[in-house]
């Protein structure tokens, strides 16, 4: 087994919800063998209120977050991220910036919930529901063997977690 710590980076084009999810439900699902970031091709500026209240609601840390641009790390004195998983069909057709250390990267597209308009009833379900088919991709990610598989049977594993439960169109179409 090894001690390496991997840098994850999850993108949307807001970097408002669903990537806000899968920050904090990674950093603490992956005990302390993950470390999550997000960011947005297109960053909205602030964090969705009902994705911290999900995420307080759940357990999972629900401050100290911000909606940044994906630029910032791919800027010199970024941490090196390993896996980048872009979790809105939007972002998985940018062009993207150049990454450091060429991560493994995947798409686990998930409905936007921060666009379901409704009642206060619908819309806390919409996001509890996102937040439920990332955690379930992200315990299938922590689980894989990643230090015990060659790179290309690792690349097929996590572009399959993208096909899960709740995969949007364009995740479901992909492998």
């Amino acid at each position: 087994m090894t001690d390496k710590t991997y840098n994850v980076l999850f993108l949307c084009t807001g970097n408002s919800a669903r990537s806000i999810l899968a920050e904090s439900i990674l950093n603490k699902e992956g005990g302390g063998r993950f470390k999550a970031y997000s960011a947005g091709s297109q960053p909205n500026g602030e964090v969705n209120p009902h994705a911290l209240k999900e995420l307080d609601a759940l357990g999972y840390p629900s401050t100290g977050f911000s909606s940044k641009s994906w630029d910032v790390f791919a800027e010199p004195g970024a941490p090196e991220i390993d896996f980048i998983f872009t979790v809105c069909d939007s972002a998985a057709g940018e062009a993207c910036p150049v990454w450091i250390g060429h991560p493994m990267t995947a798409h686990w597209g998930v409905e936007d919930p921060a666009a379901v308009v409704g009642t206060e009833v619908e819309i806390q379900r919409a996001f509890a529901q996102a937040a439920r088919f990332l955690k379930n991709r992200i315990t299938a990610f922590i689980n894989l063997p990643i230090a015990s598989i060659d790179r290309l049977a690792l690349e097929h594993h996590v572009r399959q977690i993208g096909s899960l439960e709740g995969a949007s169109v364009k995740s479901a179409k992909a492998e």
